[in-house]
């Protein structure tokens, strides 16, 4: 049998242990015997599958610490901005290395959408806060740079976040200012 197929009889066999679709024992003996005793292979779907969930969750942690960071903290504003830009740092490795491995971009790609937001909001926050025509400038550019790079890369979620937000905030704006 050829190694192609025993990789995907390897893999169900995995599935099925991990499901408890069959006895575990059943499972143990099909895996060595389909492994030639050898369950290096299974050891090696159990990684990857651990990175594939651990990847994302450390991605996701890196908003609420963000949130911390910017409005929880007496750190200085110099410092809350270098780790928010790590944070960003990381995301766009993440981005970058999750296209070279031919992954699904969609969780580092929104965790650094955010980032960027809490990001921009603060910075001119503490730079022009009492000019709050330049937080909705601000702002609007998330839209637009939402919406570009969901029509550009596909993906629908940040078009549909860029058409919503850039529709709430002019609402906002002619509400306040026309009304």
């Amino acid at each position: 049998m050829d190694d192609q197929r025993k990789l995907i009889i390897v893999k169900e066999i995995t599935y099925w242990k991990e499901n408890k679709m069959l006895p575990e024992h059943y499972c143990d003996y099909l895996l060595t015997l389909y492994t030639e005793g050898n369950g290096v292979e299974e050891n090696k779907i159990r990684k990857k599958r651990n990175s594939v969930f651990f990847l994302p969750l450390l991605f996701f942690s890196f908003i609420p610490l963000t949130i911390f960071l910017l409005y929880f903290t007496e750190l200085s504003f110099i410092l809350q901005m270098a780790i928010s830009l790590i944070f960003l740092i990381f995301c766009f490795v993440g981005i970058f290395l999750y296209n070279k491995k031919q992954l699904n971009v969609d969780i580092p790609a929104a965790v650094a959408a955010i980032i960027f937001l809490l990001f921009s909001v603060a910075f001119v926050l503490k730079f022009f806060s009492n000019a709050i025509i330049f937080l909705y400038i601000i702002l609007f550019l998330n839209c637009l740079f939402w919406y570009l790079c969901g029509k550009k890369y596909k993906l629908l979620y940040f078009t549909i976040a860029a058409i919503i937000g850039a529709t709430l905030l002019i609402i906002l704006v002619v509400s306040k200012y026309l009304l």
